[in-house]
């Protein structure tokens, strides 16, 4: 299996963070903002109006059962504020059609270095992870662990052209590509969070080891029947540059600079309550210390 291609890190942070996906779409940088450097503020002050997936846990879905809608339901009651949403299925389009649209105003998780959208202060920074069944005791933390030659590794690709994740693309590095298995992050939409599949492969046994997105993971492996370790991948930079840990902001549209101090305000006060349901939910949260400043716009758009 040929896996060659490297995706946009950002953008495949959004398919994994936000949809698995990613808070998961294939938008990418590419795809240019609008010419205008500056957009009149539209966002609601009589509303909290979550871009969200209705299908997507641990995330979201339509119940509101993921973590990120518990996070919405904090910064909605801080600031006194009923929680609306419009769902969308986190693919291409996604940002276009839902924040750019004006449909909604936040969307609750996206890599902090986002470029289609102004990103707050990162509120939770999280990593790849090795998964594996606790009875086989592979003991797997390292991309250079020999062993990875001879399992059946279970991975992630983003769209229908074998779009590389990151630890893939350090495997390939490593020579490591005839015993990958790749499993769709879109999966069948039908089913409920279709990038759980790769989770239950290696339930199941049918791979050894799964490289997954670590809130993902973390979450379906405390479901698990037959006990499942997820560790962080090490090292968590792997030379020349590509990261396998990535901090996740709140993200709204460029020009609503007050909108966004005032969430982080809220992200800010709250930040205990926040800490709790991604320890709830077994978000791998690798982030200490206050958070950092929030990122400058790039490009010097507002």
């Amino acid at each position: 299996m040929k896996l060659f291609r490297r995706v946009h890190l950002p953008t495949l942070l959004l398919s994994l963070a936000l949809a698995a996906g990613c808070s998961q779409n294939v938008e990418t940088a590419s795809e240019p903002w609008p010419e205008a450097p500056y957009i009149e503020p539209r966002y609601s002050k009589t509303a909290l109006r979550v871009c969200s997936d209705p299908n997507n846990l641990p995330f979201s879905n339509e119940a509101r059962a993921g973590f990120e809608n518990k996070i919405a339901d904090v910064i909605g009651a801080e600031l006194g504020l009923p929680v609306e949403y419009t769902w969308w299925a986190q693919r291409r389009g996604f940002i276009r059609s839902t924040l750019r649209g004006f449909k909604c105003d936040v969307v609750i998780g996206v890599p902090t270095s986002f470029e289609l959208a102004l990103t707050s202060r990162p509120y939770y920074k999280s990593t790849y992870v090795f998964v594996t069944r606790n009875d086989r005791r592979l003991a797997i933390e390292n991309l250079d662990d020999p062993i990875l030659k001879e399992l059946k590794i279970g991975a992630h690709l983003i769209g229908d052209d074998n779009a590389n994740a990151p630890p893939l693309h350090a495997l390939n590095r490593r020579g490591i590509i005839e015993n990958i298995v790749g499993y769709t992050v879109y999966g069948d939409y039908k089913e409920d969070s279709p990038p759980s599949r790769l989770i239950k492969a290696v339930e199941s046994g049918e791979v050894d080891v799964g490289l997954a997105w670590g809130p993902l993971a973390g979450f379906y492996a405390r479901q698990s029947r037959v006990g499942l370790s997820v560790v962080p991948v090490k090292p968590e930079i792997d030379l020349p540059y590509l990261p396998m840990a990535y901090e996740i902001s709140l993200g709204v549209r460029r020009g609503e600079d007050e909108y966004l101090t005032l969430l982080e305000g809220a992200l800010d006060r709250r930040r205990d309550d926040i800490d709790a349901i991604l320890k709830d939910y077994g978000v791998p949260n690798t982030m200490t210390g206050p958070p950092p400043p929030r990122l400058q716009n790039i490009g010097g758009l507002k």
